[in-house]
């Protein structure tokens, strides 16, 4: 009977938790939006003392900070699209950079967010298979570039850089330039893979081929025959088959 009511409270709870997590994400975002739009709020109050009455009924709008800050976020993005908006972007970021302190984190967001969002940019367009962190363990990693500057420069070969998610948290982990003949490139999205990590293996993606066990599959020696399927394009898909080992 208490096997029964346990399977029971077990079944529940998988229906409840995925939404619970959901309702909670979406509320502490809101709960964000609507924070920066009641900063707003106090210093237009400061400004415009003649603003406080119409301030005081937008308060208690709900979810009206979601709205404004959306629209805000629209606006800008169709001024910057613009000649004379790019021009005032590049003023921005002239006076930003100029600020000691300031000048360090802007850089650094903003470079990563350029790299992140950009249509153009190949920052995690693809999911590999990476042995992590030692010979014969295998992890899920993310496509992020190529190495570049000073670092490249001391690399001897062909280096991919990729990012290993910890789990279940995916936004922290490890940044690693490899060879690119060390990767196998997964035909799963990165969808697919990030739900693979984040459950710890348990939500698998669904596949159309055998994905043979790294013990039964070793890695390709260097003079294997089949050693230039498995390099890893940046741009086109590598053929079905075992990854090579590292030399």
């Amino acid at each position: 009977m208490m096997q029964r009511v346990r399977q029971y409270f077990i079944t529940g709870l998988l229906v409840w938790l995925p939404m619970g997590v959901t309702v909670w994400v979406l509320m502490w975002l809101v709960g964000i939006l609507d924070g920066i739009f009641l900063g707003v709020l106090a210093a237009a109050e400061a400004m415009l003392p003649n603003a406080g009455v119409l301030a005081g009924k937008l308060r208690h709008v709900p979810g009206l900070g979601v709205i404004l800050v959306a629209l805000v976020i629209l606006g800008t993005g169709l001024f910057v699209a613009n000649m004379f908006g790019q021009w005032w972007l590049r003023q921005w970021d002239k006076v930003m950079t100029r600020i000691p302190v300031v000048r360090s984190i802007y850089s650094s967001v903003k470079q990563v967010s350029d790299t992140l969002f950009s249509g153009s940019g190949q920052a995690f367009s693809k999911a590999v298979l990476v042995q992590y962190p030692r010979q014969g363990a295998w992890t899920i990693a993310f496509l992020t570039g190529r190495p570049g500057g000073e670092v490249a420069r001391h690399l001897d070969g062909d280096y991919i850089s990729i990012y290993v998610p910890t789990t279940p948290n995916p936004t922290s982990g490890f940044f690693l330039m490899v060879p690119r003949a060390d990767v196998v490139e997964l035909k799963m999205s990165v969808d697919e893979a990030l739900k693979y990590v984040i459950s710890m293996g348990v939500v698998s993606p669904p596949t159309s081929v055998p994905v043979p066990a790294p013990a039964t599959a070793p890695l390709a020696q260097p003079n294997s025959t089949s050693a230039e399927q498995n390099v890893l394009p940046l741009a086109t898909p590598v053929a079905d088959g075992a990854a090579r080992s590292e030399s």
